[in-house]
């Protein structure tokens, strides 16, 4: 997984040209079944992949934080949401919560999220494959797939499918 990992950045830069052409023009003309497919790729590949064999996202980028989501965490851990934003959040140049550093601080040696049952809704929805619409978020993918081998296998699925 390792060296996967580390060619993982070169392997999404190679394709990134032709996936830009790929998702412009599933942009314009999506399938009909679009979401079907993509929920099929999205639970093919999660039946041979093992998100805690990689941990890639928590370790390189940090999810949104929604108010609703600073509050259940928050409170999963005994905080004032005040205190949890000031411990672990920042505002970022959009003016969106997220982490103050990564990895993140709730990811453990063994790979285990340690608030895994209240998790943000980014990092339970991550890397977005399943989607509905997911024509509509093209841009996130190409980023994704450079940190997650299981959506860069998915779009390179796709490609194939579609």
């Amino acid at each position: 997984m390792e060296e996967q990992l580390k060619n993982l950045p070169l392997r999404a830069k190679e394709k990134q040209t032709e996936n830009k052409r790929f998702f412009a023009k599933l942009k314009k003309r999506p399938p009909r079944n679009l979401d079907y497919i993509m929920q099929e790729l999205h639970k093919a590949e999660f039946k041979k992949t093992n998100c805690l064999d990689c941990a890639n996202c928590c370790k390189t980028t940090g999810p949104l934080f929604t108010n609703t989501d600073i509050v259940r965490i928050a409170k999963s851990l005994k905080q004032k949401p005040q205190k949890f934003i000031e411990t672990y959040l920042r505002i970022d140049e959009d003016n969106d919560f997220v982490l103050k550093q990564v990895p993140c601080a709730f990811l453990g040696k063994d790979n285990y999220c340690s608030i895994y049952a209240v998790r943000p809704k980014a990092c339970q929805e991550f890397p977005h494959t399943d989607r509905k619409k997911f024509q509509q978020i093209t841009n996130l993918t190409l980023k994704n797939i450079a940190i997650c081998p299981a959506a860069y296998n998915i779009v390179e699925d796709m490609k194939r499918r579609i």
